[in-house]
């Protein structure tokens, strides 16, 4: 995929040194992130988050993904679509969109991010 026609926009919490590490993660495992991935830090970014049509709570509780058309993707959703673009990473994207697996991801997510956005001081 170095078509940049399906260059997407990852929005991460650029204060959060988990978030970071992701990234880094993500960026070890995709060779072309850099052509493919637009990063964009959601730290005070709250009224370009709402011209966006995400609500920035959301935005520091679920990962969100715009592609190249403007629709926003969020949680497994917005996960899946990343995880399809490294081959590494397919199977676990695959999987947690499972009709019977995607509610226990999605629950185990939110609890995961929760739990990390708190013990940070951040909710």
């Amino acid at each position: 995929m170095s078509d940049s026609q399906n260059k997407i926009t990852v929005f991460y919490d650029g204060s959060c040194p988990r978030c970071i590490q992701d990234r880094k993660n993500y960026e070890s495992k995709d060779p072309n992130a850099s052509e493919m991935v637009e990063w964009f830090d959601i730290t005070n970014q709250d009224k370009e988050l709402l011209e966006l049509g995400i609500e920035p709570h959301k935005a520091l509780t679920e990962l969100h993904i715009r592609d190249t058309d403007g629709t926003i993707y969020s949680e497994l959703d917005a996960y899946r679509i990343l995880m399809q673009r490294v081959p590494s990473y397919r199977l676990i994207g695959w999987f947690i969109s499972l009709p019977l697996i995607r509610p226990l991801s999605s629950k185990l997510y939110h609890w995961l991010v929760t739990r990390r956005l708190r013990k940070a001081g951040c909710l």
